[in-house]
């Protein structure tokens, strides 16, 4: 999977500006919305990942760091992600730590990114908040009249049958 273009798009949907930039050390992916900015970085491997990924960071903190200035409040929400499509179980507690240090940026670091699933689940913190209702397992025609409860059922029934928009009007008109 193409980890930096895939970040790209799901980053893009969710309401931020991107723009790659290849001067580090591996492949950044720059980002930034009204609250906050960051800088997603891909790795070839979870050893590169964890033995490289502050290196990487501070590459990327010290070429931005006019803009990061600039930023005003923005500046106190900087995220850097680091991921990696590599699995390494021996590594995994090393990846997880990574999280824990606060020292100049927030962090997401995740290794084993094999799917877009993967990835937007790395990416949930930086992405808006949303759900997925489970229709599909209710009878929608059960679940709308249950919830039009002062609606006489011929109006429902129509509504959900043939009728015409006027003639419902009408019915809901005269049922008042």
């Amino acid at each position: 999977m193409d980890i930096t273009n895939q970040a790209e798009v799901i980053l893009r949907k969710a309401g931020y500006d991107t723009w790659q930039w290849s001067g580090g050390r591996v492949p950044v992916t720059c980002f930034e919305n009204l609250s906050l900015l960051g800088f997603l970085h891909v790795f070839p491997s979870a050893q590169a990942l964890v033995s490289e990924w502050e290196g990487a960071q501070n590459v990327a903190l010290s070429r931005f760091a006019p803009m990061i200035k600039l930023s005003g409040e923005k500046a106190w929400n900087v995220y850097s992600v680091l991921l990696t499509e590599d699995v390494a179980p021996a590594l995994e507690k090393h990846v997880e730590r990574i999280e824990e240090n606060f020292s100049l940026t927030r962090k997401i670091a995740r290794s084993g990114i094999r799917s877009p699933a993967d990835l937007v689940q790395a990416l949930l913190s930086l992405l808006p908040i949303s759900s997925q209702p489970l229709l599909e397992q209710a009878d929608f025609a059960e679940r709308l009249q249950s919830r039009l409860g002062n609606v006489p059922q011929a109006v429902i029934t129509a509504f959900l049958g043939t009728g015409l928009a006027r003639d419902i009007a009408e019915m809901l008109r005269d049922s008042q």
